[in-house]
């Protein structure tokens, strides 16, 4: 399988204070020693920190774009931003060095974080062929990660294949930063982090740790939250036309159960389960297959005798990132409780859903892209019709701030004693986790009479599932470990019989050419790249999960995750 199940990292090539992979084509950085002090990572984001969302680890606010949260709805989403989802032999290296390219930069600081800066489409007509870099923020652990000279090479020899890194601390800071909001909000919100965005068991254990519950959509799903010290109280189930099974065994601990349609709500009552609910609520104009319409919530709520049922609210989720149509949906549905009240029950919960935001890449390195973006940049002159939003100017706490703030909600579910509930899943797993590939061979190829690398490494895409989705993961992997080079475009290929396996399509510039042997490490892939479409195709090993905990002096140590 491609990307190592868990594998961290994030940020450039290089060791240290400076991100490599993000230097200027043609240029190159010593590398660095860790920061002096370095130690233990981030295990709490404040709403200060927040409140810069395009800030990374290391990055002054000058070298973000600044972001209105009332503009989200608008800049979040771009044209090129429409998105609903998502043994092989060593060889030996090619001969051909694959040319490289050289650009001064015009902006120092720019260039170190983004590359050169140049005007939309200049860059295209100058060295067409090597896309503009797509580096990924950076946490500290990611930075003591990469700068460690042997941690990553240990554990891909004792793995022997592709693995996933995990830093579950980083669970913890996200949750915090969705407890501030509430808190600033002065509301007693209720998150369950959505579990099919990734299985480790280490970041359910840390929501259990840091008082967050666990949306479950299985048994299986169920189980393992309850395992890793979930409460029963603490989970919500969600899905569609659940089983009987999943239904008593929710029921038995207590769960929370999203009502997807009237005969999971009559299975409850006609088999006597006493069960907590909420009613799932379709959409407005939506032709979603999940949810109740007016008429069968209003039948519900006033024509079934719900004995030994209680009805505790109403749950939706929308497509998009955009915060005003989930604050302006949540506020209807405060009235749909006060008439259940009027019926005797509690009502008192409104779940938001999830699709929070994750910011990947900065503001500049998005706008390029959209900007510039083509097949010229891709292996094969490859294109796709929609990205992920790479960049998001109102990510996680910022989007649920927005979402309160917009119509006075926050004062309005005050107002009517109502708990908001959120499922956040990618949100909360943002700068948790890499994947890590070896280097097994290096080929050349030309475009436009210019050449550029094409790595093959020892996993498969499926461990890296965007390009299942008929996408491109963008943030650029960044190859360990660092040393002086050439900026160099390269694809990465991965380790099957199919032409259409492959990691990066994008000419991506790497800050060095790679060989054989290094590692190939994919930031931020723990929300849904991990797992979505793993598969042991030509029986090969799903990577599994490597879990970082902070050791004395700053130091990491790892184990294989429990889950």
């Amino acid at each position: 399988m491609p990307a190592a199940e868990n594998a961290e990292a994030a940020g450039r090539p290089e060791m240290m204070p400076t991100l490599p992979i993000s230097a200027p084509p043609g240029t190159t950085t010593p590398p660095a020693s860790a920061p002096a002090g370095a130690g233990r990572g981030e295990t709490a984001t404040t709403v200060a920190a927040i409140a810069e969302p395009g800030n990374a680890v290391g990055t002054s606010p000058d070298d973000t774009a600044e972001t209105d949260t009332e503009d989200v709805a608008a800049e979040s989403i771009s044209p090129v931003s429409r998105y609903d989802g998502p043994e092989a032999r060593t060889r030996a290296p090619e001969t051909t060095e694959p040319d490289t390219v050289d650009v001064e930069p015009e902006n120092d600081t720019a260039a170190a974080q983004f590359g050169p800066s140049t005007a939309p489409g200049e860059r295209a007509s100058a060295h067409g062929y090597l896309a503009a870099p797509m580096p990924a923020h950076v946490d500290e652990w990611e930075r003591r990660l990469l700068a460690d000279p042997d941690l990553l090479g240990d554990i891909a020899f004792a793995i022997g294949r592709p693995f996933h890194v995990m830093y579950p601390a980083r669970v913890g800071g996200n949750i915090a930063a969705f407890r501030e909001v509430f808190a600033a909000a002065g509301i007693d919100g209720a998150i369950y982090f959505g579990k099919k965005a990734n299985k480790a068991g280490c970041v359910v254990r840390a929501c259990a740790e840091h008082g967050a519950g666990a949306d479950v959509a299985s048994i299986g799903e169920l189980s393992s939250a309850l395992a890793q010290g979930i409460r029963g109280e603490d989970l919500m189930v969600t899905g569609p036309a659940k089983s009987d099974r999943l239904l008593w065994l929710a029921a038995r601990h207590g769960a929370l159960i999203a009502v997807d349609e009237p005969d999971e709500l009559n299975r409850l009552v006609t088999g006597g389960i006493a069960a907590r609910v909420l009613l799932r609520v379709r959409p407005p104009g939506s032709d979603s297959r999940f949810g109740m319409t007016d008429a069968e919530l209003d039948h519900a709520v006033a024509g079934t005798q719900l004995v030994p049922i209680r009805l505790e609210g109403f749950s939706f989720h929308l497509s998009g990132y955009e915060p005003v149509p989930r604050s302006e949906l949540a506020a209807s549905l405060i009235e749909r409780c006060l008439r259940a009240r009027d019926y005797g029950h509690p009502a008192s919960t409104i779940s938001l859903g999830g699709g929070f935001g994750v910011d990947y890449v900065p503001a500049d390195a998005w706008v390029r892209f959209t900007a510039d973006g083509g097949p010229h940049w891709f292996h094969g002159g490859k294109r796709f019709d929609s990205y992920y939003p790479y960049h998001c100017p109102t990510p996680g706490a910022l989007m649920l701030a927005a979402v309160l703030t917009h119509g006075g909600l926050a004062k309005q579910l005050r107002d009517n004693n109502i708990r908001p509930a959120i499922e956040p899943g990618r949100a909360l797993l943002d700068r948790v986790g890499s994947t890590v590939f070896r280097v097994q061979g290096a080929k050349t190829r030309i475009a436009q009479d210019i050449s550029y690398q094409l790595l093959t490494v020892d996993g498969t895409s499926l461990s890296l599932s965007e390009q299942w989705f008929a996408s491109e993961y963008l943030p650029d992997p960044v190859p360990w470990p660092s040393r002086p080079g050439p900026v160099t475009g390269t694809v990465v290929g991965a380790a099957t019989c199919l032409e259409s396996d492959m990691l990066s399509w994008r000419r991506i510039p790497l800050p060095r050419p790679a060989v054989p042997g290094d590692l190939l490490v994919y930031p931020n892939t723990a929300g849904y790249q991990m797992d979505s479409n793993e598969s042991a195709f030509h029986e090969l090993p799903i990577p599994p999960k490597v879990v970082l905990h902070d050791a004395p002096d700053g130091r990491l140590r790892w184990t294989l995750d429990a889950g």
